[in-house]
């Protein structure tokens, strides 16, 4: 498998991964918080995590596009998209209410995976 089907194949994973989130976030935030590493959220953090879930499902439908139309536009919008990640989780690590043990090292992955996508993203808008 060359590179570009690699990061199709990644972009295909982001789509459910995206929809299980969002989807999750807006069904049972207290729930999904607590699947990521969090404590029990006061309902003001509670409540502003399910506002999140709007996000994920955009990035969802932004992943699905470049899936389906395969246009260097598209993987240029996700490089982006995707960039924009890259400090967010770093930053919540940072929070004393993410306390399950390899939780905050969780999200420092996930900035460096979000750095690894938006550039594999950038290569195929260069396709």
């Amino acid at each position: 498998m060359g590179l570009v089907e690699r990061v199709q194949s990644v972009n295909r994973g982001m789509i459910a991964f995206d929809l299980l989130l969002g989807s999750a976030t807006l069904a049972a935030p207290r729930a999904t918080l607590k699947v990521l590493g969090h404590q029990r959220p006061s309902p003001d953090a509670e409540y502003l995590f399910r506002r999140c879930g709007p996000i994920w499902l955009t990035f969802a439908a932004a992943h699905t596009v470049a899936a389906i139309r395969d246009e260097p536009r598209d993987w240029w919008a996700l490089a982006w998209l995707r960039g924009t990640e890259i400090a967010t989780d770093v930053v919540w690590s940072a929070s004393p209410a993410v306390s399950r043990p390899g939780a905050k090292a969780g999200l420092w992955l996930a900035g460096l995976y979000n750095l690894s996508v938006a550039l594999g993203f950038a290569r195929l808008s260069r396709s």
